[in-house]
């Protein structure tokens, strides 16, 4: 973990996220899913630079998906943003959780508009992972900086699989975009250590799968609210006999 004289200066920060950007296991995991992001995007007839384009302003794998497929089989604009509006949901509550290690009582609400954007699953497990350690000046940077860091890779791994595309079978393709939840998954299951994290990841892990196959609207979204309240109660309920 980066110490405090890494951080002498903004550039610093900022060349230090970069650096552990791309040497984490996200490096692989969002380079392999773009490859499988761009082969969808050449198949359905989109231009690289669309998908460049798209991938900087929706940055989102599942919503990019959503975005790409939905307008490849003919639904209308209004119908496609509103479906990768609603798959953006499930982002709300990292973003709320990771404002607050960034704000500081000198800084304004406008710096804190780009990391908004910016999170995304990959970002906000190391974000929430390194930030507490760090100097409170320096988290801001920190955190763009591996944003940027994310981004660029899926950018490369975006061209690489719109020009691999006529040689990349389907289910290659498929497998690669299913490495972000698996990360998210085992990452997840890492960083757990208090006992309501660990009772909302095996609680979510039960809940989800059973609200999924009875084709429950919105069930991810579901299945953090129950998951989280039930974790926080039992918790709680715990706390009192203790």
């Amino acid at each position: 973990m980066p110490s405090s004289r890494d951080f002498r200066s903004n550039v610093g920060a900022f060349a230090a996220a970069l650096r552990h950007a791309w040497t984490s296991v996200f490096f692989l995991v969002i380079g392999g899913t773009y490859v499988g992001v761009g082969a969808l995007a050449h198949d359905f007839g989109f231009s690289a630079w669309w998908l460049t384009a798209s991938t900087v302003i929706v940055w989102a794998g599942p919503a990019q998906v959503i975005l790409i497929s939905s307008l490849g089989t003919g639904t209308t604009l209004i119908e496609a943003a509103v479906a990768v509006w609603l798959s953006g949901i499930r982002l709300f509550p990292m973003v709320v959780s990771l404002l607050p290690l960034l704000r500081d009582e000198k800084r304004r609400t406008a710096p804190l508009i780009l990391p908004a954007h910016f999170t995304s699953v990959s970002m906000w497990v190391e974000s929430m992972r390194m930030l507490p350690e760090m100097p409170r000046e320096r988290r801001l940077v920190y955190c763009n900086g591996l944003a940027v860091g994310y981004m660029l890779t899926a950018i490369l791994g975006g061209f690489l699989g719109f020009y691999l595309a006529a040689g990349l079978p389907p289910l290659l393709a498929a497998t690669l975009l299913f490495l972000t939840p698996m990360s998210f998954l085992v990452t997840t299951a890492r960083n757990s250590q208090a006992l309501i994290e660990k009772l909302a990841f095996v609680l979510g892990l039960v809940i989800g799968p059973i609200l999924s196959y009875y084709h429950v609207g919105l069930d991810l979204l579901w299945t953090g609210l129950i998951g989280g309240v039930a974790a926080y109660a039992i918790c709680r309920v715990r706390a009192g006999f203790t």
